[in-house]
């Protein structure tokens, strides 16, 4: 962060700086994990060096094989089917509340059923880490928009993971493009 007049200001450039530090020091999520909670400590921040959210989005903010940083703004009452990452993510919140559903894989189940396995709601400046292998369920319960900036461990648009139907939670590829279309029907019902 830097100073603007007597304003805190969240700078992008130093985040990912910091953020690949972190990796450099530590593959895993421990220390990115620490950088996130650092930025989301002070949301105002965030808002003035990202901007206010005013659309559901998936603004990509960084890119690279080894990291993604992504500001993800949650539609209100918005919810993402059951999916995976197969990398481990961080999600720092910095407006609004995130809650997930956690899923884990039936074995011997036909089509790759999961059933729920817990649940944790994120609220403004909580920072959680996510392990490679979870499964999870994503809404924004509020009536209004939900933003956090959301770092993962490798190029999250490079990597096929899976997603789950929500009605007969059956594995599939994920489709990204289905998922973007999510964030613009959430858009439609904000006019």
């Amino acid at each position: 962060m830097n100073l603007e007049g007597d304003r805190a200001m969240f700078d992008l450039d130093r985040f990912i700086a910091d953020c690949r530090d972190a990796i450099a020091a530590d593959p895993s999520h421990k220390g990115v994990r620490e950088v996130v909670a650092r930025a989301v400590s002070d949301p105002a921040a965030v808002i003035t060096g990202l901007g206010e959210p005013r659309r559901a989005e998936v603004q990509r903010l960084y890119r690279s094989d080894d990291l993604t940083v992504l500001n993800v703004v949650w539609g209100p009452r918005m919810t993402i089917m059951p999916h995976n990452h197969l990398m481990w993510a961080v999600i720092g919140i910095y407006t609004g509340r995130e809650d997930n559903i956690f899923w884990r894989r039936l074995p011997g189940a036909e089509g790759g059923g999961i059933e729920a396995a817990g649940a944790k709601s994120l609220g403004e400046r909580d920072a959680e880490p996510l392990g490679r292998d979870i499964i999870h369920t994503v809404t924004n319960p509020l009536a209004r928009l939900t933003g956090a900036i959301h770092v993962y461990g490798g190029d999250f648009f490079a990597v096929a993971r899976s997603e789950w139907d929500p009605e007969t939670l059956r594995e599939r590829d994920y489709d990204i493009e289905k998922n973007i279309r999510l964030f613009e029907e959430a858009n439609a019902r904000l006019t």
